[in-house]
């Protein structure tokens, strides 16, 4: 990934800028850097880990909603993620919404352009954010989910999941780790 401007750009200019682009763009540390569009197997785990998030926090009652792409996810000043899907909970948000507010669950899918930077940079960047409960990691190549959560005293513990559930709390939800997949 290579940077496409010169100068820094703040979160509101990288914003105002990427809403009036085709394609998707992530902000690091003020530099812009195009995102790689997915293969099929790419897109269908985006929409089947979506949809299993959605199905979960239905059979729940939760208040929140899961997102895929869209909306990105602030980190800083200097940097804004866009994950594949992110969940939030409470009051339904604005469809005018740039930045997913106080995101609890975000989702990466491994892609050959990003799997480096998936695996280390973005694990430390997105517990930076307080409300950040969970991340997985889809690992479309090895069919497993990594799955990194926010535990006590700093600690994020990290399960490898190859079967079974996917047990999210908070909220409160449980997806079962083959509906990631997408067939």
């Amino acid at each position: 990934m290579a940077a496409l401007q010169k100068h820094k750009m703040t979160i509101a200019e990288f914003l105002d800028w990427a809403q009036y682009r085709e394609g998707k763009y992530e902000l690091v540390r003020g530099e812009v850097f195009a995102m790689a569009p997915g293969n099929l197997h790419h897109a269908r785990a985006k929409l089947a880990t979506v949809n299993a998030l959605s199905a979960a926090i239905k059979r729940a009652g939760k208040p929140c909603e899961a997102i895929i792409d869209g909306p990105g996810v602030a980190l800083d000043d200097e940097s804004c993620y866009i994950p594949d899907v992110s969940v939030y909970c409470g009051e339904r948000a604005p469809g005018t919404l740039l930045l997913v507010p106080d995101p609890l669950i975000v989702v990466e899918v491994l892609s050959p352009s990003t799997e480096r930077l998936d695996k280390a940079g973005k694990l430390a960047d997105y517990f930076s954010i307080p409300s950040i409960a969970h991340y997985l990691i889809v690992d479309l190549k090895r069919r497993h989910v990594i799955h990194h959560s926010r535990g006590e005293d700093g600690i994020i513990p990290t399960r490898i999941v190859r079967e079974g559930d996917i047990v999210l709390d908070p909220p409160g939800i449980t997806i079962a780790m083959a509906d990631t997949f997408g067939g």
